[in-house]
């Protein structure tokens, strides 16, 4: 059983995660900006309120933790934050010997090998590029930083989210910086199978400062 920290944990990809790792006994933290509705909290899950552009809030998150999962966006207070504030909240994960594990974006994943990475091509729509920017550089920060931290950047597939939730199927492929699709040449995943492959990589770390990407 692992000390497991998430901050955005009562988000989209965060609230899955944090179900997933209580439901196989793990203790778990969920950090966020508000407590969900009582129906909607997972039983033996600590549920923690804060700003995570607030330093203690950060240091307290971090602070007795063995794993670190980051599903934070770059919305709201955090657009044009995010990446100041995941470079602390691995600087602290580091410090503390903790693994730092990022819920990125699709946009960061590359759609050959060798080729740019899509948020970096200029052709994502205005409205998400924002967002794909500013996550690509999360990204960036992270495979520049030194040895010691132990962390993996996980992108998503292009259909992830609430607005397209998907059924839990109970299996999931892990591929790596290069986008890939389903034998339909679609590329979902819905949040429980996200959120399966995300507790299965803090079990048996496989990708160790590594970005990698999960779709069906």
């Amino acid at each position: 059983m692992s000390r497991i920290t998430v901050v955005g944990g009562t988000g989209y990809a965060g609230s899955a995660i944090v179900a997933e790792a209580a439901r196989r006994g793990h203790e778990v933290v969920s950090v966020s900006r508000s407590v969900p509705a009582e129906e909607a909290r997972v039983e033996g899950v600590r549920y923690e309120t804060g700003s995570l552009v607030d330093a203690d809030v950060r240091a307290r998150a971090v602070a007795d933790a063995e794993v670190v999962v980051s599903s934070l966006s770059p919305r709201g207070e955090l657009d044009g934050r995010i990446v100041e504030v995941d470079r602390e909240l691995a600087t602290l994960a580091e410090q503390h010997g903790a693994r730092f594990v990022v819920v990125g974006g699709y946009s960061s994943l590359r759609l050959e090998e060798g080729g740019p990475r899509q948020a970096e091509t200029g052709q994502i729509p205005p409205e998400y590029a924002g967002e794909a920017l500013q996550m690509n550089e999360v990204l960036g920060e992270l495979l520049a930083s030194a040895e010691s931290l132990d962390f993996t950047f996980v992108s998503p597939a292009m259909q992830f989210g609430a607005y397209a939730p998907g059924d839990a199927l109970g299996r999931y492929r892990v591929g790596g910086e290069v986008a890939f699709t389903d034998e339909a040449g679609v590329s979902a995943v819905s949040g429980a199978d996200f959120a399966l492959a995300i507790v299965d990589e803090l079990e048996t770390p496989a990708h160790r400062r590594e970005h990698i990407s999960v779709a069906y």
